[in-house]
């Protein structure tokens, strides 16, 4: 299992305003982006999730923006998973230039387990075992 994963983005003009840096919602998607591809690199996708019946909807999210972002650059946001319980799911995001080296944003996502109802639900044993597998306590 891939304790971290690293999503790498190509920063395109409408990300931007009019002075060339990225737009600071932009980042959340790119989270979104990155959190997917973290869970299909190890054997899940959203869709199989969802045909289990389970959901997985924010419920706080967070970013620090520690330095802009300009159009055209790539951007690597490494992506992990933080916290996991039978009612909540915590992922964290660090977003860097592989020029820098040095976050330029780093946040996170905590999510709750949804049923088809849009009922929040403690999550089946299985799911949890299977983020586990991946949890990494990064220091």
């Amino acid at each position: 299992m891939k304790k971290e994963f690293i999503y790498k983005y190509r920063i395109r003009y409408a990300d931007t305003d009019k002075m060339g840096v990225a737009y600071h919602g932009r980042y959340f998607e790119w989270f979104e982006a990155a959190r997917t591809e973290l869970m299909r690199a190890n054997g899940m996708s959203y869709d199989s999730l969802e045909d289990q019946g389970i959901s997985l909807p924010v419920i706080e999210a967070q970013c620090r923006y520690v330095q802009s972002v300009q159009y055209d650059e790539i951007v690597q946001i490494k992506t992990w998973i933080d916290d996991v319980t039978r009612s909540r799911l915590l992922i964290r995001y660090e977003l860097f230039t592989k020029e820098s080296g040095r976050p330029k944003a780093h946040g996170f996502t905590m999510h709750c387990y949804m049923n088809k109802q849009g009922r929040a639900v403690r999550a089946p044993h299985d799911l949890v075992e299977f983020f586990n597998k991946f949890l990494s306590k990064k220091k």
